[in-house]
């Protein structure tokens, strides 16, 4: 469905400052699957996703591949974006939701006009009715769709970029942070609605960004782990989550904060995207790391580490949870 080659996008700034938020970033997403694409803020998440859907700010320079098909979105040009990828191909659920509902108008008449734009209903009866049923599929009640943007707390503007996503039935469903406001009964509804997207129709799939971990376990196939604007790991969810754990410290770092884990934050913070090291750039903050770390770590059964934890070892995290 999708296949992601070499990614890398670079922000130039005043003075000639080159932030590098992501870094040859390669991944598939198939058919009937989804994958979470996890990170501590700032590892560049959003920035990819904003680069699949030509979103970049004018001072981005991108370079890889990524194909939808036969499209190459990064070189696709806008005119193709608008009419032909955006909600059509790719349905976003962005990380901002109010930012990008139109703040002068209703609910309603934005579900509305979406609904005539790309699913092909006509009569105001009948767009009216696929409208509603677009808000109950995001669990947005149909007594707020006659509000402004401004009238709808964080939660219900969430729900309702999340039923505009969902209108198209796009065969790519990219949802950026799509659990954001919501309590964990809505939480568990926005997910499975996403997962009955990917599973209601053939050649459907999911990209989903999120700091929701157990989100992230109810919904996923596989697990991307993003640090430092690179992908640091890539594995069965449901290995990642149990059986034999994830193998890079960093990931195991992530499961060890949870609540229900072991609540253990990771110490230290992320380098700089403009200031890099030259090796791990998870190095500083890593016990396993030593002088091998200093230059760049090989990837090995997809893990970017020079001391990855091995399937038996990761163990002891599941151990550690129970206890």
């Amino acid at each position: 469905m999708l296949a992601v080659r070499g990614l890398s996008v670079r922000f130039l700034l005043p003075g000639g400052v080159r932030v590098a938020a992501v870094t040859d970033v390669s991944f598939d997403v198939a058919a009937g699957e989804c994958l979470a694409l996890i990170g501590e803020s700032g590892c560049g998440k959003s920035v990819l996703a904003s680069a699949l859907l030509g979103l970049l700010p004018g001072n981005a320079q991108s370079a890889g591949a990524a194909r939808l098909g036969a499209l190459d979105l990064l070189t696709a040009d806008e005119r193709t974006l608008a009419r032909t990828v955006r909600g059509r191909l790719v349905g976003l659920i962005p990380q901002s939701p109010a930012a990008h509902l139109t703040p002068v108008r209703r609910v309603r008449s934005q579900v509305q006009e979406t609904v005539a734009a790309l699913t092909g209903v006509r009569g105001r009866a009948a767009v009216r009715e696929a409208a509603e049923r677009a808000a109950g599929r995001a669990a947005f009640p149909a007594t707020h769709l006659d509000r402004h943007p401004h009238e709808l707390s964080g939660g219900l503007a969430q729900r309702a970029a999340t039923a505009l996503a969902l209108v198209g039935d796009a065969p790519l469903l990219l949802a950026d942070e799509p659990t954001t406001g919501l309590d964990r009964d809505l939480v568990d509804h926005t997910v499975d609605e996403l997962r009955a997207h990917v599973d209601g129709g053939e050649g459907r799939a999911l990209l989903v960004i999120t700091h929701d971990l157990a989100a992230a376990e109810r919904i996923a196939d596989r697990v991307a782990v993003m640090y430092a604007g690179r992908i640091v790991e890539l594995a069965d969810a449901k290995d990642f989550f149990g059986g034999p754990g994830p193998r890079h410290p960093y990931s195991r770092g992530l499961l060890r904060a949870l609540p229900d884990r072991e609540f253990t934050p990771i110490p230290g913070l992320p380098p700089e995207l403009s200031d890099l090291p030259p090796g791990c750039a998870f190095a500083a903050r890593c016990p396993r790391a030593d002088t091998a770390c200093a230059a760049p770590p090989p990837v090995t059964d997809g893990t970017a580490c020079h001391h990855p934890h091995t399937r038996e070892g990761s163990r002891d995290l599941q151990e550690g949870s129970r206890a």
